[in-house]
């Protein structure tokens, strides 16, 4: 059984103030928050934007020399990452492993919204930061 993505989850966007960048997304151009929340072992704050059948995640540090404090210290607010949803996480980080790809989280662990996340590292995609991601099973 192949282990693809089922769709495109999410871009992690880095802002230096989620207040204000929440304020451009939803009144410059038209789009509503969907979820906010606090990840505490990522020390970041979080809002969701939809965006038709994916979302914006905007992301803003808590602390400076958290993961995104230090995005934004080496390059500044843009993007930090992409998000794709898998249905079975640890099968897709094994098929990962296989082809050799660097994992920066070598299990799943809890992200925002109770999902089940894990990094690949950029150094094995080219440069981009990529989250897998499993949707929380009820």
């Amino acid at each position: 059984m192949s282990q693809k993505p089922y769709k495109l989850d999410h871009i992690g966007i880095a802002v230096r103030d989620l207040g204000r960048a929440v304020s451009l997304y939803t009144e410059g151009l038209g789009l509503a928050v969907e979820h906010e929340e606090v990840v505490e072992d990522q020390r970041v704050r979080t809002a969701f934007l939809s965006v038709g059948e994916t979302h914006l995640e905007l992301l803003e540090s808590l602390e400076p020399d958290g993961p995104i404090g230090k995005f934004l210290e080496k390059r500044g607010e843009g993007i930090h990452h992409i998000c794709l949803e898998v249905g079975d996480l640890p099968a897709a980080l094994d098929r990962c492993r296989r082809a050799g790809m660097r994992l920066i989280d070598e299990t799943p662990r809890e992200g925002a919204q109770g999902k089940l996340i894990a990094f690949i590292h950029p150094r094995s995609t080219g440069g981009v930061l990529i989250e897998l991601s499993q949707p929380k099973t009820e």
